[in-house]
């Protein structure tokens, strides 16, 4: 059987990750946008995984807390997760690339937060 810490943190740094990215994302001026949001789709597509990783994130806070000691989740929330997140996956990846490559794991995320609740 698979730990639920793994699962835990998997679904909570990937959700993160792309939450914070598509949040990066929205906020810089139109002019230094990417050229695929430059129209209403693309705008409305990086919204979307931005909340669709908003809410895997909120599933896998559940998930933990539920599974785990309370400390675990709290902590990783605040601080572990935005962390990984800083140090390695915006600076190495970039937004665009970050939100790009965590897309898809968030989808794997939801699936696996599904399957072992």
């Amino acid at each position: 059987m698979v730990d639920p810490l793994y699962i835990f943190l998997f679904a909570g740094i990937v959700s993160m990750s792309a939450a914070l990215s598509a949040g990066a994302l929205n906020k810089l001026a139109p002019e230094d946008k990417p050229a695929f949001m430059q129209s209403s789709n693309g705008q409305i597509m990086v919204v979307m995984a931005g909340n669709l990783g908003a809410i895997t994130l909120l599933g896998a806070m559940a998930f933990g807390f539920l599974k785990l000691q309370w400390w675990i989740p709290l902590s990783s929330m605040f601080i572990t997760f935005p962390v990984i997140h800083l140090v390695f996956f915006q600076r190495i990846l970039g937004d665009l690339r970050n939100l790009a490559l965590m897309f898809p794991l968030v989808l794997v995320a939801a699936v696996s937060l599904y399957y072992y609740w």
